[in-house]
């Protein structure tokens, strides 16, 4: 059960390591980091965040190692823009939703200019010709 407090705590957290990331990497190293959300411990002790990494294959595990290797400096920044008893501790976890969803769109648009094509040619019949 998610209560009010722990789905306040997960924002603040999604918006402050969302911007420590921004701030801390380069895109032209790691690629685009994003964080899409982040699930907090029900003692507010730890956080698993979902990131996307847009960029090719080798940027992408340079994300992740890079936000594993700095993940303490993360923190300590996380611990600065808010204010909390326990700091959380974070694991990152790379979120794919986004690269799915995209492909489904990909096929749903590939399956409607498929099936749209035999419809075409028999939509091409004008009202008033159907009428006489």
């Amino acid at each position: 059960m998610s209560t009010l407090r722990h789905e306040r705590v997960r924002e603040l957290l999604k918006r402050a390591i969302g911007e420590a990331v921004r701030r801390e990497f380069h895109v032209d190293e790691v690629g685009l980091i994003t964080v899409n959300d982040v699930e907090v411990g029900g003692d507010l002790r730890s956080a698993l965040v979902f990131v996307s990494i847009l960029g090719n294959a080798s940027q992408q595990k340079q994300g992740l190692a890079a936000m594993e290797e700095h993940r303490i400096r993360l923190q300590g920044l996380v611990a600065k823009a808010i204010i909390l008893k326990y700091t959380p501790t974070l694991k990152f976890v790379v979120d794919d939703s986004i690269t799915r969803g995209n492909r489904v769109l990909q096929i749903i648009d590939q399956l409607e200019k498929e099936t749209a094509g035999p419809e075409e040619k028999t939509d091409n019949v004008s009202p008033a010709a159907e009428g006489e």
